[in-house]
Order: structure tokens, then C-alpha cells, then sequence
């Protein structure tokens, strides 16, 4: 998390808008103090259409390869 002042703000402020739509959270502070914090707006959720598009075009998994993958790999003993 960066705090950014009010003055940096002004004189930057695409950057510092760029800095918090890339995830970043910003502080804003006016004197050394914090009184805002910036940051991206989340996405809207996908709809139920797109994400079904999406689940049908998975490939099929085998659950017994799997789990034998999982077990080759893996220590039992974890």
C-alpha cells in the first residue's frame, strides 16, 4: 500500500489512477495524515450464460488418473 499526498495527487493524478486500477492500494493524505484510500473497483461478476459457455468448452478430466497423478506426486506421509 503507497501513500500518496494531496499535492502529488494533483500534479499526477492519471498515474496514481493507473497505479490503483493495476490493484495497488493508495492512501491519500493531507498533512502526513491518511483521509482517503484509492483503489480498483472489482469486476462485475461474468453471466451465468458466459460462464457455462466457458465450463463447456473444458476438457474432461479422468478421476481416477487424477488421483493416481495426485498420489505419484504428492507424499503421503504429508
Amino acid at each position: 500500500m503507497a501513500d500518496v499526498s494531496i499535492r502529488e495527487l494533483r500534479n499526477h493524478g492519471g498515474q496514481v489512477v493507473d497505479r490503483a486500477a493495476r490493484g495497488e492500494q493508495v492512501t491519500i493524505t493531507r498533512s502526513g495524515k491518511a483521509v482517503a484510500k484509492l483503489r480498483a473497483i472489482s469486476a462485475p461478476p461474468l453471466p451465468p450464460r458466459t460462464l457455462l459457455a466457458r465450463w463447456s468448452q473444458l476438457p474432461a478430466i479422468d478421476p481416477v488418473a487424477l488421483r493416481a497423478d495426485i498420489d505419484e506426486t504428492l507424499d503421503a506421509r504429508l
